[in-house]
């Protein structure tokens, strides 16, 4: 269970809730503070501008900044403090300042003053009250103006951010409150969404789970609901394709199986029943006998030997030897050697090969295996005086080169075509091993075609008579030239 995607899913989604509040909760916390500094700024700018006025008529009816200090202290620690500056101590509007003051501490500012040299003569933190104000400091202030003239400057600044009371403080600890409830409340959401999808997502693969162990215990008959378009519908429909595909494989295994057997039992019923009159005296053992059983196990040993070679090529396990090989003077000494049986079944075996064609990079020796088989099979199926030809050509130099073997037989049925290439296939059912041929003669020609890298297929009809009747076979071949 600690391997399940549901324990995964839910860990990749903790680990991005908690990256995600993490990233927010800083650049929110970034950016709080730095719109309330700016208004803060903003704010002791105007703070300043209101403060200026009442300070220059303190700095009027007192001649100097003496006593600046008790004064604004006093204000920020009286909300109702009564009486006009120069009133015995000096003192002026003390409920405006007092409620100024009073704005600054609960937005955490601090106040400067400086005189119209730049000296800090009151520091609201008692920090830097004597220092020199630079000028970059001086341009930001607010200047206390008297008759237009300067006579000091005034600088509200956020103060320490350390403080827990001020209201910036107070709003940025609200702010982060509530990113840490969204995150929180983000993250169930996201859990509970997350498990139903996961749920959604890993159903069809809980369905071609079970469908892949039934097919692993033997049962090719399952396959598995498709439900839509997406990237799991397609998986759903090639599963179903291979266990398709499996399935009909396994047919052909099992018919194949069968295929074999009947073929190897033929012989070697015939080899044991006369073996067996020859023990019992029944059949006497001479050289008619014999020939017989030589019959039987040299047809046993062809059709061993044809399976074998299938397999070969099947799995691409053939060695080729290839070689630079002239196909027209090669077919030429194809047909001299078949010409004899053609003529014993007065058959006309003829060539039509074109002139200057390129070498084929082929093994002459299956080469020879191919137009052997595909021309005894013509003689099989071609009528008295029929006709075969074997034919080559090439278009141009930039296409392959085809060869083919026509006949005139009656043709191949279209319900037989696409079989015609099958193990133990026979077009012609009354046809069996007496007859000729192991039924695999077409098998192994199409796989030593493909193992060269050629292609064959059959065409029948191939011929058309006057009156429109289409007869005759051609099988097409296709080898790339050097």
């Amino acid at each position: 269970m600690k391997n399940s995607w549901l324990f995964k899913l839910i860990g990749a989604f903790l680990v991005i809730i908690a990256i995600g509040g993490l990233v927010t909760s800083i650049l929110t916390s970034r950016a709080t503070l730095r719109a309330f500094n700016l208004y803060t700024t903003r704010s002791g700018q105007i703070l300043a501008r209101r403060l200026a006025p009442d300070l220059a008529e303190f700095y009027k009816l007192n001649d100097s900044w003496l006593g600046v200090d008790i004064f604004l202290q006093e204000s920020s620690m009286t909300q109702q403090h009564q009486g006009m500056m120069g009133q015995g101590n000096g003192m002026g509007n003390a409920q405006g300042l007092s409620s100024d003051n009073s704005m600054m501490e609960a937005l955490g500012q601090r106040l400067f003053l400086a005189d119209d040299q730049g000296v800090v003569i009151y520091d609201s933190l008692d920090e830097f009250t004597g220092n020199q104000l630079t000028p970059i400091e001086i341009v930001k202030g607010i200047p206390v103006l008297l008759e237009k003239k300067i006579i000091g400057t005034l600088l509200i600044t956020p103060g320490s951010q350390s403080a827990t009371t001020t209201l910036a403080n107070e709003f940025q600890a609200s702010v982060r409150r509530a990113v840490i409830s969204s995150a929180i409340i983000a993250g169930i959401t996201a859990l509970a969404l997350g498990i139903i999808l996961f749920f959604q997502i890993t159903a069809p693969m809980r369905k071609l789970r079970k469908a892949a162990s039934a097919i692993a215990e033997g049962d090719l008959t399952q396959r598995v609901e498709i439900q839509g378009e997406d990237e799991f519908a397609q998986l759903g429909e090639t599963f179903n394709q291979m266990a398709s595909n499996l399935s009909h494989a396994e047919i052909h295994r099992q018919h194949l199986m069968a295929d074999v057997a009947h073929e190897l039992r033929t012989p070697l019923t015939a080899i044991q029943g006369t073996v067996e009159g020859m023990q019992d005296g029944v059949l006497p053992c001479d050289a008619e006998q014999l020939s017989t059983l030589l019959a039987e196990t040299t047809l046993l040993n062809r059709l061993i030997e044809d399976l074998r070679l299938l397999s070969l090529a099947e799995t691409n396990q053939l060695k080729l030897v290839r070689q630079p090989v002239d196909i027209n003077g090669l077919i030429k000494q194809i047909t001299e050697r078949i010409q004899p049986q053609a003529h014993s079944k007065e058959i006309h075996l003829d060539q039509s090969l074109q002139e200057g064609l390129p070498a084929l990079q082929v093994d002459s020796d299956r080469i020879t295996q191919i137009l052997s088989n595909l021309i005894n099979n013509a003689l099989r199926y071609t009528p008295k005086d029929g006709s075969i030809q074997v034919t080559t050509s090439q278009p141009n130099p930039t296409v392959a080169v085809t060869i083919s073997v026509t006949d005139t037989g009656t043709g191949i049925s279209p319900e037989d075509i696409p079989h015609i290439f099958d193990r133990f296939y026979r077009a012609d059912k009354s046809r069996s091993r007496a007859s000729g041929g192991s039924g695999l003669g077409l098998a192994i020609v199409k796989e030593l075609v493909e193992a060269h890298g050629g292609t064959i297929r059959v065409e029948s009809p191939a011929l058309e008579t006057d009156d429109h009747q289409g007869y005759g076979t051609s099988f097409i071949m296709e080898f790339p030239s050097l």
